[in-house]
């Protein structure tokens, strides 16, 4: 392996960019479409770096687990492609780059939020995965913080729609993440990762939780157009997605296989995409 692709790996630029999408999305739809566009690639670039560094950081701190997980020990650090100590400063670098960045080109307040975001990730979120099955809500918080960092980007305060679209962001990870855990359970178990319940060997409290979440989501993913930013094709578009979503859920608990587990990751997959493609074809322009 080329020796810059493995520091490329070790940002995981699959979700940096995704996190990249989500706050520009959230920065047009919050403007009612009338977003500085350069502004908005700022603020895109800013949290990508920042997001980077901090997942290039959360490989270091977790190298050890990551070298016994089946999942995770052909990353550059258990696999000896990178020094840990060598990661640990790429990682710090980029987060304070992305912070700097964001403080000079896009504000205050996106900067404040992103670092609430890479504090609670690193602080909350990680040290929680070996105590609590509660880390996996902990763990939504900075999952969901860019659409509050674009929007905040977009209009300087927080507003409805930047709300809007985190609780969007932050109730679609919780069946995501729990029926991804549920497939790795196993290799979860094997470094004391705790982001299910323990001892609900059948999964009926994880099935259960997924259908709770993505209830709560089906009114929570009309918000955009009730709240005057979106118009009705998102509306549309919206409610089948969230009920279809929902239908897998359901399907997904009577019994939690791996297979079912593996129906709700992939719906998850395409479920915040298509809403984030709605929202920017139907954004209501003022």
């Amino acid at each position: 392996m080329k020796p810059l692709s493995r520091w490329y790996e070790l940002c995981k630029p699959g979700i940096a960019g995704y996190v990249m999408i989500t706050v520009g999305v959230a920065a047009y739809v919050a403007s009612r479409g009338q977003v500085n566009l350069a502004l908005a690639i700022h603020a895109m670039l800013g949290t990508a770096v920042g997001t980077a560094g901090s997942l290039a950081l959360n490989q270091y701190a977790e190298r050890e687990p990551d070298a016994i997980m089946l999942r995770t020990r052909d990353r550059p650090i258990p696999s000896g492609r990178i020094e840990p100590g060598q990661a640990r400063w790429f990682g710090n670098a980029l987060v304070l780059f992305g912070l700097m960045y964001l403080a000079i080109f896009v504000g205050w307040l996106p900067t404040l939020l992103s670092a609430v975001s890479a504090s609670a990730y690193h602080w909350v979120y990680r040290p929680l995965k070996s105590r609590s099955a509660l880390a996996t809500l902990a763990g939504a918080v900075p999952g969901a913080m860019p659409a509050l960092i674009g929007s905040t980007a977009a209009t300087g305060r927080v507003e409805a729609a930047g709300l809007a679209l985190f609780a969007i962001a932050y109730l679609w990870q919780l069946p995501h993440v729990l029926g991804l855990a549920w497939m790795l359970r196993e290799d979860y178990a094997r470094v004391g990762f705790r982001l299910i319940p323990q001892r609900d060997d059948a999964g009926k409290l994880v099935g259960w939780l997924i259908v709770l979440a993505i209830g709560l989501l089906v009114p929570v993913s009309l918000l955009p157009t009730a709240l005057g930013y979106t118009g009705r094709w998102y509306l549309a578009g919206a409610l089948v997605a969230s009920v279809t979503f929902l239908w897998v859920g359901v399907r997904a608990v009577r019994p939690l296989t791996d297979d079912s587990a593996r129906r709700v990751f992939l719906a998850s997959l395409l479920f915040h995409p298509v809403l984030l493609c709605l929202m920017l074809a139907d954004t209501i322009r003022i």
